[in-house]
């Protein structure tokens, strides 16, 4: 079968709102080079910082044109004569940031995260590094996969940090979006008690059919920093995943115990009050507590995470929330932004 020689994808032909979105084909190369893995991509995840991104409002600079999407799982359609690793026909994704492989983080691989400073994966065809690739577990469908490379390593980047969540530890888990899903799905896979919070009671009705032990409204209890500290016997708990930003930062360092954990996901401004700083800052010294950022995580923490989900398939398998047509991406934004969603939403691209 020949190869294709072009691509369908979506860009932004202006930013300002992935309503902007338009429909271009774009060319492949004519030849792989030695290292070279070309790949037909199936589905495609969405972060909500695809949100922030068509907006303007991201932190990190914006190529033009961008082909948005970070997110990816796909079958390999053809590789260069250097590619040993991958032969046509595996299922595979492609790491959030292809250039972190194992390590920390560095500014040059925060740089290479697909769909901001370099085109993203929301196309039909696209050629990637044999070294940022990572085999899908046989058991998931390519949707399922596609929801790996940035949800759900996040999640276990936070979970498995210096120090890791072990069984019999206590794990708050903020809202029921892709990373937090994540994490209560990871977290009682270890044998953790999750407490989740949200602000619907049928999403944590959702959550409690997934293990999560306690479940508060944040509508409902304003203060569920108290309820957190009643559920623990007034301990706290031993780890946060903190993604509701400065609303929500001090109440998760009065939830947490002596010397527990604070996961970062996402962007945090506190500077704009310096007095809600100074509050921030003596509760961390005051409570000895550890703060971590986390930016999803390298490809060796992928494959390593990859191993729980095949020891573990029922308890780990992804939640999809709901998948769109490529001609649908549009509406696959909308339902993003609604926040309706619990789980990951997909676009079916292939």
């Amino acid at each position: 079968m020949p190869l294709p020689t072009s691509t369908r994808e979506l860009y932004y032909p202006k930013m300002g709102s992935y309503t902007y979105l338009e429909f271009r084909e774009s060319p492949l190369p004519s030849e792989l080079k030695s290292s070279d893995v070309l790949v037909k991509i199936h589905a495609v995840s969405l972060q909500y910082r695809e949100l922030m991104i068509s907006s303007g409002t991201y932190p990190v600079p914006i190529v033009d044109n961008l082909v948005p999407g970070s997110d990816m799982a796909g079958e390999v359609l053809a590789v260069g004569d250097g590619v040993t690793e991958w032969k046509v026909g595996d299922r595979v994704c492609a790491n959030f940031a292809p250039l972190h492989l194992y390590g920390d983080l560095t500014p040059a691989m925060r740089s290479s995260v697909w769909g901001c400073e370099v085109d993203g994966v929301l196309t039909q065809y696209k050629v990637f590094s044999k070294s940022a690739l990572v085999a899908i577990p046989e058991h998931l469908s390519y949707e399922e996969a596609s929801t790996l490379p940035c949800a759900a390593l996040t999640a276990y980047n936070a979970l498995h940090g210096p120090i890791p969540v072990k069984g019999g530890d206590t794990v708050l888990v903020q809202g029921t979006g892709g990373v937090s899903f994540f994490a209560l799905q990871f977290a009682v896979a270890i044998g953790a008690t999750v407490i989740l919070t949200s602000s619907s009671d049928e999403k944590l009705e959702i959550g409690k059919k997934y293990g999560a032990k306690h479940t508060i409204n944040y509508k409902k209890t304003p203060d569920w920093e108290k309820e957190v500290m009643n559920i623990t016997g007034g301990v706290g708990v031993d780890h946060v995943v903190e993604v509701g930003g400065p609303g929500t930062f001090p109440k998760s360092l009065e939830a947490t115990r002596f010397g527990g954990w604070v996961h970062v996901i996402g962007v945090l401004d506190l500077q704009n009050d310096a007095s809600a700083t100074s509050s921030v800052v003596f509760s961390a010294i005051l409570k000895g507590l550890y703060i971590r950022g986390i930016q999803v995580g390298s490809i060796a923490l992928f494959n390593q995470m990859n191993r729980l989900l095949v020891s573990r398939p029922e308890a780990t398998r992804p939640l999809v929330d709901k998948v769109f047509s490529f001609e649908d991406s549009i509406k696959a934004f909308e339902h993003l932004e609604s926040q309706a969603h619990v789980g990951k939403v997909v676009i079916k691209v292939a």
